[in-house]
């Protein structure tokens, strides 16, 4: 009890209050850079693998556990500091922090990443490990894996961009905020299927042409 009173005394401290919340804040960006570079790397390397017409090797289950494991660490870090921002902005602004569309779009970005993110462990990434390829889905679940990784693509790219954009702050609503999500979405999902169709037309020509020449 001690404790927490001593705590409570120095966060009324303006000076020690702003460090705190500096330290918190350096461990959110971290948080979201470490998912933003994996993500990235992830997703290149993947559609880099489907233009050679092969991504088993982005598909192996230790590379599926890492990428399941780090992005589960910066999206918990996220929440925790999130939070710890949140409740150090609102003892400074009160109540009507909470108003702010930005903050807003913050959190129900951050909730689809995570409702996106058990999707993906539940469902994609225990196919893809049985598949052993993306091509190698059936269309169903392969139409779900490149709908929810582009969900969790933008989403991430998204995040990092609202909590980068303070002069957004109060300027737009919820609505003129989110505006562009989907459509990112949509983008990205339709250059996936592109792109999985041109891997898959790809893969049946060398079929094609390595049958021909084993008939010659």
């Amino acid at each position: 009890m001690e404790f927490f009173h001593l705590v409570t005394a120095l966060l009324k401290q303006e000076a020690n209050l702003e460090l705190v919340r500096l330290a918190v804040v350096y461990m959110h960006l971290i948080a979201c850079c470490v998912a933003v570079g994996l993500v990235l790397t992830s997703d290149l390397a993947m559609a880099r693998q489907l233009l050679r017409g092969d991504d088993s090797a982005h598909c192996r289950p230790s590379h599926l556990e890492s990428l399941q494991r780090t992005i589960s660490l910066a999206l918990l870090m996220l929440w925790v500091t999130g939070a710890v921002i949140i409740l150090l902005d609102m003892s400074v602004k009160g109540w009507t922090y909470l108003l702010n569309p930005k903050l807003q779009a913050k959190v129900l970005i951050v909730a689809l990443l995570t409702l996106n993110g058990m999707l993906l462990h539940q469902a994609v990434l225990p196919a893809l490990a049985r598949a052993g390829s993306l091509l190698g889905l059936p269309p169903a679940m392969r139409s779900l894996a490149l709908f929810a990784g582009s969900v969790s693509a933008v989403s991430w790219f998204y995040a990092a961009l609202l909590g980068v954009g303070r002069p957004l702050a109060w300027k737009y609503s919820l609505s003129e905020l989110m505006a562009a999500y989907p459509l990112l979405i949509a983008a990205g999902y339709g250059a996936m299927c592109l792109l999985v169709a041109t891997a898959r037309k790809r893969c049946k020509t060398e079929v094609s042409a390595a049958s021909l020449s084993e008939r010659h």
